[in-house]
């Protein structure tokens, strides 16, 4: 625990995301914000630090070593998933990794149901259906004078209604139970998976059973080594042709190549997603990105993004740092 007498050196890797607050500390400190930081930079940036504050910038064992952060007393992640920190190596040293839980709930959960729409309408091609003029020729809806097609499934079947719609969630935490409470509200029937390879509690569904029968399936759960590539080929084959899947959890839960493919082959209706296995993501970092023509709605990881959220970040970080410098350890997950 930190003394009323102990000096802090607060690094902020990341305050691209949000303004850092300024911290009421018992004892002297000092801070370093950056806007961001690249993995060269990373290094001497953290070599004097005693609480690192991060938000995507990843913290492997090398950099948790003592060689590397001698000083390292706390690690703040600035947003709810911690799969960014190495907690074994954080937890040799005694180091507490904490997090700020649910302070992006709201948002996350309506990106969650804005991404629904958008792909059960396949409203992307759509839009480009409209607006897109070739060198020669006109716009492919004046051209073919109907779309409907695009919104079809593979066996032909035109868009189910909220009401129609079996939506499926995997992670049933705080944001699990948001997205929940607005699907029911959309007239939606909502089931809860079951962890994988557990036997089903009350009111849940085996985890291949959420598969089959959900025509939309949102994942919320973190990233770890369990869920790496939870969703991948033979997933996805389970799932039926006129399903969408959203991903507004963590990169790296779907197999990227794998979701291209089912895509291809009509396994599946559509994908939203706002998580990719490497971020930021540009051209030659996904297949995600290197195909036309699927019904694919991808946003730049701002599912959080609000100004409630924002509020909610930089609150719950001053507080976290705050009480574990006067002695009290909160929101520590590792």
């Amino acid at each position: 625990m930190a003394t009323e007498e102990t000096p802090h050196h607060i690094v902020a890797l990341e305050a691209i995301h949000c303004p850092i607050p300024d911290f009421d500390l018992p004892g002297p400190h000092t801070k370093s914000i950056h806007a961001w930081t690249e993995p060269s930079e990373l290094s001497a940036r953290v070599k004097d630090a005693t609480i690192i504050i991060t938000t995507t910038t990843r913290l492997p064992a090398e950099i948790i070593s003592v060689d590397k952060t001698p000083r390292l007393r706390l690690i703040v992640v600035l947003a709810s998933g911690t799969d960014c920190v190495d907690k074994e190596a954080a937890k040799a040293r005694g180091i507490p990794v904490c997090n700020c839980p649910s302070t992006n709930t709201d948002s996350v959960s309506e990106h969650a149901i804005g991404l629904y729409f958008a792909t059960r309408r396949n409203l992307v091609h759509l839009t480009n259906a409209v607006t897109t003029v070739p060198a020669e020729g006109e716009t492919e809806w004046k051209s073919k004078g109907s779309l409907h097609p695009r919104l079809r499934t593979a066996d032909g079947k035109a868009p189910l209604l909220c009401s129609e719609e079996t939506v499926g969630i995997i992670g049933y935490g705080a944001l699990g139970k948001r997205i929940q409470t607005l699907a029911t509200a959309l007239g939606m029937k909502v089931i809860i998976a079951e962890r994988r390879g557990e036997t089903p509690r009350a009111g849940r569904v085996s985890f291949e059973d959420a598969l089959r029968q959900s025509t939309v399936l949102i994942l919320c759960l973190p990233r770890t080594a369990e869920t790496a590539n939870m969703i991948s080929t033979d997933e996805l084959r389970m799932m039926q042709c006129q399903a969408v899947l959203i991903n507004v959890a963590r990169g790296g839960i779907v197999d990227e190549e794998a979701l291209v493919n089912a895509l291809k082959q009509g396994e599946i209706f559509g994908a939203g997603m706002d998580v990719y296995a490497n971020e930021p993501v540009g051209r030659g970092g996904s297949p995600l990105l290197e195909t036309d023509g699927l019904n694919l709605v991808l946003s730049p990881h701002l599912a959080w993004f609000a100004e409630r959220t924002m509020g909610n970040l930089q609150a719950g970080v001053k507080n976290t740092v705050e009480s574990w410098c006067n002695g009290k350890t909160i929101n520590r997950v590792a």
